[in-house]
């Protein structure tokens, strides 16, 4: 199994994301309810002017890879949709996920895991960088192939309606930065890794 869990509800797999569950901490598990589909509404005709000169189109990853080359990010693509940056210390996955490959997902990993007997502390550290920091939701995900419990910051952003390129370039800067920054809390303030 890889380590970047898959997601269902992706336009690949054209099925709508239906719910599932999620492990919260240990074997207790919490139902998450399926995503409502909100009423589809379609865009102006013609958007105000950004005055750069530059139009609203929808997001693909061969727009985000460009981008990422402008911020001289480089990556690898998976040849599954999605685009792979790595750092020393971790990576992070660029990808379109929903029904229509309209959210913008940006996930990170530290390459460090966690033993399972310091799980409660993942959860303590996870749920306290959540509690202080508006981007990058943290997670602990599910048990690797030996047994050790992998870290995850994932910022998500629905772009249905498009966005111009100098709002995806800020959005991805914004998510490599937010995702370093993540990564050297969790070795250094949060002593985690």
């Amino acid at each position: 199994m890889p380590w970047w869990s898959w997601r269902p509800g992706t336009a690949a797999d054209n099925e709508p994301d239906t719910g599932g569950e999620v492990a919260v901490q240990g074997t207790v598990r919490v139902s998450v309810p399926a995503q409502r589909e909100p009423g589809r509404t379609s865009p102006p005709a013609e958007l105000p002017s950004t005055g750069s000169g530059d139009q609203v189109e929808q997001v693909s990853l061969a727009r985000i890879g460009k981008a990422l080359d402008l911020l001289d990010i480089r990556f690898l693509a998976d040849g599954g949709g999605s685009l792979l940056a790595m750092w020393e210390r971790h990576a992070v996955l660029f990808t379109l996920e929903g029904p229509e490959d309209e959210i913008l997902v940006m996930r990170a990993r530290p390459h460090a895991t966690v033993p399972p007997d310091w799980a409660d502390r993942a959860y303590r550290i996870v749920n306290e960088w959540n509690h202080t920091r508006r981007f990058c939701k943290a997670y602990v995900g599910d048990p690797t192939e030996r047994g050790q419990l992998p870290i995850y910051a994932e910022l998500q952003v629905p772009l249905a309606a498009g966005a111009h390129d100098p709002l995806l370039v800020e959005l991805l800067d914004c998510g490599a930065a937010v995702a370093t920054s993540f990564v050297d809390w969790l070795h250094d303030e949060g002593a985690l890794l």
